[in-house]
């Protein structure tokens, strides 16, 4: 097998970052007792999915931010996560619900793992199944070169957000459009619903954009979607339109669904 591109980095750093730290309250009761990322669909972890994709990329830095029921989480994957016939992944932890009790939301969960994360990092969700996803090296070292914020991926709207969530122009900017209230009319602007897949850079969460300090020290709990809106609203976030296989599994009939096919 040909090895992967391995991306340039401080070797100490991490160029992904994997969120696993939510509670899973509409999968109730399969979370009770596990967390929704370990869940199995077709035989391994969901979160493993976005694991090997990312490994197959060529990250070798892997940090996974955790809370509710987290440790098991660090119990099942230790330190490093082997796939034949490539480089181990080492895996680091960023553990919001040791440190705080909960889980941060998403922009509070990148600003405590930033102190491990490089200048250009992939973030994925552990309980979103995109199992052709392809992390490409191309993708990141041409989004590091370019002057934009975040690069993210949007996908199709799924049958549980007909409404979309950002616009999509056509010279590749993800656009800040309200959610269509009535998807069915063929004047509005296509939505599409982020995939939560995506590329981001450290200075994204700097001071101009993101009133976290980097560590997130205080633990402050913050949604993502406004900063991205934010930056929408000054072109500084790009965007790629995924068609590929694709399911945000947030119900237990969602999870059956996959392991039915």
């Amino acid at each position: 097998m040909t090895k992967p591109l391995v991306y340039a980095s401080s070797p100490a750093l991490a160029t992904a970052l994997l969120l696993a730290a939510g509670r899973g309250e509409r999968m109730r009761p399969l979370t009770d007792h596990t967390p929704k990322p370990l869940l199995p669909v077709r035989g391994r972890p969901l979160m493993q999915w976005a694991m090997q994709g990312l490994q197959r990329g060529g990250v070798e830095r892997l940090v996974i931010n955790t809370a509710w029921l987290g440790e098991q989480i660090p119990q099942h994957f230790g330190a490093a996560f082997d796939t034949e016939g490539l480089a181990p992944m080492h895996l680091h932890y960023s553990q919001e619900g040791v440190d705080f009790g909960g889980a941060l939301e998403t922009a509070g969960g990148i600003a405590r793992a930033l102190p491990q994360l490089a200048d250009v990092f992939w973030v994925a969700a552990g309980d979103v199944f995109a199992p052709d996803f392809v992390f490409a090296p191309e993708a990141y070292e041409r989004f590091k070169a370019s002057s934009q914020l975040a690069h993210i991926w949007l996908v199709p709207n799924p049958e549980h957000n007909l409404g979309g969530d950002f616009g999509l122009s056509a010279e590749g900017l993800a656009l800040n459009l309200p959610k269509l209230t009535s998807p069915a009319a063929g004047t509005e602007q296509l939505r599409y619903t982020f995939s939560t897949i995506a590329l981001y850079k450290r200075t994204f969460f700097e001071a101009a954009w993101c009133p976290i300090p980097a560590g997130n020290p205080a633990g402050v709990k913050a949604p993502l979607a406004a900063m991205l809106r934010a930056a929408m609203d000054n072109g500084a976030v790009s965007a790629s339109l995924y068609s590929g296989a694709w399911t945000d599994v947030g119900t237990p009939e969602r999870l059956a669904q996959l392991n039915a096919a």
